[in-house]
């Protein structure tokens, strides 16, 4: 089944087509011309027995009625030998479809995948080796301009979801977003929520709390829900302070520390906002858990 983020990261492309084009020829050197339009185009291919090959999403530079190049988006989470496999079937389909030039471009979570599946992919073609284009996490840049931000939000989510560690980053991503305002502002954040991992979500968390920026988080929807739905202030804050909580254990989980039983109580003994908020920031630092409480 397709996790939130496999759904996100093709929600993106299909919310801008013009994504995919831009990093093929911005971070990775593809001979695309600048302005190049870009549409959505059929992803499901069909091969001479009918059997079906369904692609995640394709994207199709170039005029309505001249294709100038064909982009299969694939959005991978984990190693996967027989999808490995369907990438050269992809790219030979669209070929045959449109007549133009293809790229696969596959999209993973972090470096480790992505090396995997930049591997050569042999095929049973003579002297034919398909080689896919593979997104590598330390080609997106690191936006730490609220202001770049906003002018590229499909960007500035994947710049949060490979580099939020670094605060400037993640405090530029929900500046910018935020700038954008409405369900636009929203939908990206949400976008950028569902393609981090744990330990940058937090940050994420913490930021939109601490700015009062209209949040669409799952934390944000739970907690700030419960305050409105109770009437009162202190709702509010009881559901804040959960949810530090809840942020730190996940933060110190995705990070692989240990937290004793007896550390587990001490936070859920903790009633300080503050507290709670500076326990999160230096979790994502911290070498042990011991060390918050020091």
């Amino acid at each position: 089944m397709p996790s939130p983020w496999h759904d996100t990261a093709n929600e993106l492309f299909k919310e801008r087509p013009e994504l995919a084009v831009e990093i093929l020829r911005d971070l990775m050197g593809v001979d695309l011309p600048p302005g190049l339009p870009a549409h959505l185009g059929p992803s499901v291919f069909n091969t001479r027995a009918s059997k079906e090959l369904i692609a995640d999403t394709v994207v199709i530079a170039g005029p309505v009625w001249e294709a100038a190049h064909g982009i299969v988006v694939e959005a991978q989470q984990e190693r996967s030998q027989a999808k490995r496999q369907k990438l050269p079937r992809y790219a030979a389909a669209l070929w045959l479809e449109f007549g133009c030039s293809v790229d696969v471009l596959v999209i993973c979570p972090d470096e480790a995948t992505a090396a995997w599946y930049a591997e050569p992919v042999p095929t049973k073609v003579p002297g034919y080796t398909f080689r896919p284009r593979v997104l590598h996490p330390g080609r997106v840049p690191g936006i730490t301009s609220a202001r770049q931000a906003a002018r590229d939000p499909a960007m500035a989510v994947l710049s949060v979801a490979y580099h939020g560690h670094d605060r400037a980053v993640a405090d530029a991503f929900v500046a910018g977003v935020g700038s954008l305002g409405g369900e636009r502002g929203l939908q990206y954040y949400e976008y950028g929520y569902n393609m981090s991992p744990r330990a940058v979500c937090a940050i994420l968390e913490e930021l939109v709390t601490t700015t009062h920026w209209p949040v669409y988080s799952p934390f944000a929807k739970l907690h700030y829900g419960r305050g409105k739905s109770e009437g009162l202030e202190e709702g509010r804050s009881e559901g804040l302070i959960e949810g530090e909580r809840r942020a730190l254990l996940e933060v110190l989980q995705a990070r692989g520390l240990e937290v004793t039983e007896g550390q587990q109580a001490h936070i859920a003994d903790c009633t300080d906002l503050k507290q709670l908020k500076a326990w999160v920031r230096s979790a994502v630092t911290a070498v042990a858990a011991n060390d918050l409480f020091q």
